[in-house]
């Protein structure tokens, strides 16, 4: 008998309001003299999530990690650790463990050594830490290289046993601080598959902090994007993605065309917009009423452009054309920069569905652009 689907409130605890929030930050800021690194932030994280903390240099990531850590204090505001208030607690009290970027190994200390340290000061039974030892080893996949020492491993196999040593005193909440970013592209790209599955096993919440938007779409539950001490935006990497809630989202995370205008009208849950940019006229979806003549940007990612060598059969809103004058091929799609008539260069992006010896489009090739009233994100400006 074909069991029954769990409910979406047990995958994605976030959207039960019964639901009680593993990590509860309220309100906190932190201020170095006259700057705020973190400002009135307030952010619930749940229980076995994986989310992450994303955002350009500065913008208060790492500083808010620190600050669940223990190893800053709050200028204001409390943060909650399952129901207990840590907002003063010392790093040592906390049920928390952090894996810093450079991974921190003892080099005069073996693989195994190295992730005993920790359950060695907790003065655990011997047999106790042999087994837990044991254990972390075949979660991560180095038993056979339990001997080694750092120095003889490679970048990925460091990471891995430093996520062990992380582990072993059985945290509640993992802290990760740009954990991959030692790593060269395709053993990153594996690395985070392997971090997916190793949480996946354990249970534990992790929290992770990283610029990497394509790594955190691929490792999140959920992401938390920050800007100069504020989160913009939280929600799954689909729906930040897909749904933008503001023009910097939108723009931080993938690559999107911005082109600017203004309302004509309104036509039901469509706008009609003039813009500037592009010198045509636009149809967009947004349910929200804009008074005529509000200032808006439209947000349009590369792959949701539709283009023709061929014209139009007929003249209609969304449609623009140009000359192509950069390609780029990546071997799973290519990019090409469009130059409209008004000067506006907009990226479109194609999937490359065959085996090509060359690119489908070509330098200074003419082509027709066009795309669909739901294809893009309307934001007053």
């Amino acid at each position: 008998m074909a069991q029954p689907n769990p409910s979406p409130n047990v995958l994605e605890p976030w959207r039960d309001p019964a639901s009680r929030p593993f990590v509860r930050i309220e309100e906190v800021t932190k201020v170095f003299g006259n700057t705020y690194a973190v400002d009135a932030v307030s952010l619930d994280i749940y229980q076995g999530e994986f989310f992450c903390l994303l955002g350009g240099s500065g913008c208060g990531k790492s500083t808010l990690l620190r600050m669940l850590a223990g190893l800053e204090q709050p200028t204001s505001g409390r943060i909650l650790i399952d129901g207990v208030d840590m907002t003063r607690v010392p790093p040592f009290e906390r049920p928390v463990n952090m894996m810093f970027q450079s991974y921190a190994l003892f080099p005069h200390m073996s693989v195994e050594q190295n992730i005993a340290f920790g359950l060695r000061q907790m003065k655990l039974p011997k047999a106790e830490i042999r087994e837990r030892v044991a254990g972390l080893l075949d979660l991560v996949k180095m038993g056979a290289l339990a001997k080694r020492k750092p120095d003889q491993l490679s970048g990925g196999q460091r990471q891995r046993v430093a996520l062990a040593r992380s582990l072993a005193r059985e945290p509640k909440l993992l802290l990760l601080d740009e954990p991959l970013a030692a790593l060269d592209k395709k053993l990153r790209e594996h690395t985070q598959f392997e971090l997916v599955n190793i949480q996946d096993r354990i249970g534990t919440t992790f929290v992770m902090v990283t610029h990497d938007q394509e790594e955190a779409m691929t490792v999140s539950c959920r992401i938390a994007v920050m800007d100069e001490g504020r989160i913009e935006q939280v929600g799954t990497p689909a729906n930040v993605y897909e749904y933008p809630a503001s023009r910097f989202v939108a723009d931080f995370i993938g690559s999107v065309n911005l082109i600017e205008g203004r309302v004509v009208e309104q036509l039901g849950e469509r706008l009609r917009i003039h813009a500037t940019d592009c010198g045509c006229e636009l149809l967009m979806d947004h349910p929200t009423p804009l008074p005529e003549g509000t200032p808006v940007t439209v947000a349009l990612r590369p792959e949701k452009v539709t283009v023709r060598e061929s014209p139009p059969a007929a003249p209609g809103a969304n449609r623009v054309s140009g000359i192509v004058t950069e390609q780029a091929y990546l071997g799973d799609v290519s990019i090409y920069h469009v130059r409209l008539e008004s000067g506006l260069v907009m990226q479109v992006q194609l999937t490359n569905l065959t085996r090509l010896a060359e690119p489908p489009l070509t330098w200074d090739q003419r082509v027709h652009l066009s795309w669909e009233p739901a294809s893009g994100m309307v934001f007053p400006a």
